[in-house]
């Protein structure tokens, strides 16, 4: 779910600064709080709403040390900056032994308060956004496995009827929406009814019907890919498509449910309980929840072994091309979902982007027995694809670049397509130079795309071992988790660049020195 700008508590006993940083930082569009001291600030933040303190060390009463360990045990994800004088250097180390976020010296710069304000915030809003998400995918965990559980008490002709309600309320639950709903696709493949619905008004057989590729729902459907939609006023996809009046947003999610062939249909939902936009991660939520769904819907699909082994069938949808040979060996969407949440667990801890890139793919390489795991983002400088960080304890690793025009690898970067294949040398558009790690061995390949701001940046590479495939939706659900990664490490640089920006302006301010 979205995470609001966290407001700012500034705790000073001297009332002039305190109003001054205040007055500072409400110009640069932050909310915030005061507190005179130690009781008065941890009274504030019981607004859960306080993301970032702005603390004096020199407090009256309990000092701002003992203050900060306070703040450490009672509140360990909220940031805390420490301001002092230049003679208190001992006190500013102690501070960032004790976990203070950062520190700023007396007397105070308003660029320089403003940017590290903005640093913490930009820190806290990624913990906090990412422990929601945890949280959300042990609820989504939670309710594959009833869904499972029931499922398999439930035979083929009824099972939509059984499990229907129950899908359209757990997808309400994971992702915060009171209006959700499980569309099938009719026998002739040309249009979308309601089977089951949370928040509708009317029962789901009276509910309007959905051409395939009109609307939100029957364009994700046509086009085999999950939608979603932060603002339907402004997406130039659906900008001519006003919202009916029963729905209280203009944002929508939507992910077709594949079966075996073609999707089955999709699950949309709209109206988040906040009010705000659906993201990139709802959609991967979404999208985990329909595979699940449509793994249940197609299959005869017993309890004790929900997420077993099936037999290959195609991605969601009918792709138009490029289509790439592609296996679903053994699919297991509950592994799926454990693997997306060990990847969130290390993007809440590291933050210097070589260790977070390196992190974020260890958990990859152990769930899917693989090795080289790299990941590449694109070189503006030199147009291609530059290595960023890897997993393997072979030593043998993965080409150091690869050309953006070349090989099933290119092939992802162009179009945004997964790639999984257990024989990519059997498509023509295989390049052994590229498609290959530095050994030049062929042997199974997970290519899948990663984006931010709707753009592909760079791939991700999985080689299993032993020569096993990986399963294309696997893939997607990397191609998600993978991604937030991505826009981590473009944020730390953008912050690393405002900094050095500052410093550079500040030496040219001062002018040549003698």
């Amino acid at each position: 779910m979205g995470v609001s700008m966290p407001a700012v508590l500034i705790v000073d006993d001297e009332r002039f600064f305190r109003d001054a940083i205040a007055e500072s930082l409400r110009q640069a569009g932050f909310t915030c709080r005061a507190a005179a001291g130690s009781e008065e600030a941890f009274a504030a933040l019981d607004d859960r709403a306080v993301g970032v303190v702005v603390l004096d060390l020199p407090l009256p009463g309990p000092d701002g040390q003992g203050v900060l360990r306070r703040l450490r045990e009672e509140h360990p994800a909220v940031r805390v900056i420490v301001v002092a004088t230049h003679a208190d250097q001992e006190d500013v180390l102690e501070a960032l032994r004790q976990g203070a976020s950062d520190y700023l010296a007396k007397p105070l710069h308003d660029e320089e308060l403003v940017l590290a304000v903005r640093r913490a915030v930009g820190a806290f809003s990624i913990e906090a956004r990412f422990a929601g998400l945890r949280q959300r995918l042990r609820a989504l965990d939670l309710r594959m496995a009833a869904l499972s559980a029931q499922a398999g008490a439930a035979t083929g002709d009824d099972r939509v009827s059984r499990l229907g309600a129950e899908i359209s309320a757990a997808l309400a639950a994971v992702i915060g929406a009171s209006k959700t709903s499980l569309m099938l696709v009719d026998d002739a493949g040309g249009e979308l009814r309601v089977a089951a619905a949370v928040g509708a008004d009317l029962e789901p057989d009276r509910m309007d019907r959905v051409a395939v590729g009109s609307g939100v729902a029957g364009v994700a459907f046509a086009i085999g890919e999950g939608i979603v939609v932060e603002d339907l006023a402004s997406d130039v996809r659906f900008a001519t498509r006003a919202p009916r009046e029963r729905y209280r947003s203009r944002s929508f999610v939507i992910a077709p449910v594949p079966g075996p062939g073609r999707a089955l249909g999709v699950l949309c939902a709209t109206d988040r309980d906040d009010d705000a936009g659906f993201g990139e991660e709802d959609l991967a939520l979404v999208q985990i929840l329909a595979r699940h769904v449509g793994h249940l819907l197609s299959e005869p699909v017993d309890a004790s072994e929900a997420g077993g082994s099936r037999e290959p069938a195609s991605r969601t949808g009918e792709l138009p091309e490029p289509s790439v040979t592609q296996t679903e060996p053994g699919w297991n969407p509950d592994a799926d979902a454990e693997l997306a949440r060990a990847i969130c667990d290390v993007l809440a801890v590291e933050v210097e982007p070589k260790r977070l890139v390196d992190a974020a793919l260890r958990p990859v390489a152990r769930a899917l027995s693989a090795e080289p795991v790299s990941l590449y983002l694109i070189d503006n400088a030199t147009g291609e694809l530059r290595l960023e960080g890897q997993c393997d304890e072979t030593g043998r690793g993965d080409r150091k670049s690869l050309p953006r025009q070349r090989g099933l690898t290119a092939l992802v970067l162009q179009t945004g397509r997964v790639v999984a294949t257990d024989r990519p040398q059997a498509d023509p558009r295989f390049d052994p130079d590229v498609d290959t790690p530095e050994s030049a061995v062929a042997g199974p390949l997970l290519c899948v795309p990663l984006s931010w701001r709707n753009k592909v940046l760079g791939v991700v590479r999985v080689f299993p071992k032993g020569g096993v495939a990986v399963s294309a939706r696997t893939g997607e659900v990397l191609a998600a988790a993978l991604s937030a990664a991505v826009r981590n490490v473009f944020l730390y640089r953008s912050l690393l660049e405002s900094i050095e920006d500052l410093a550079e302006a500040r030496r040219e301010a001062r002018g040549p020195t003698n």
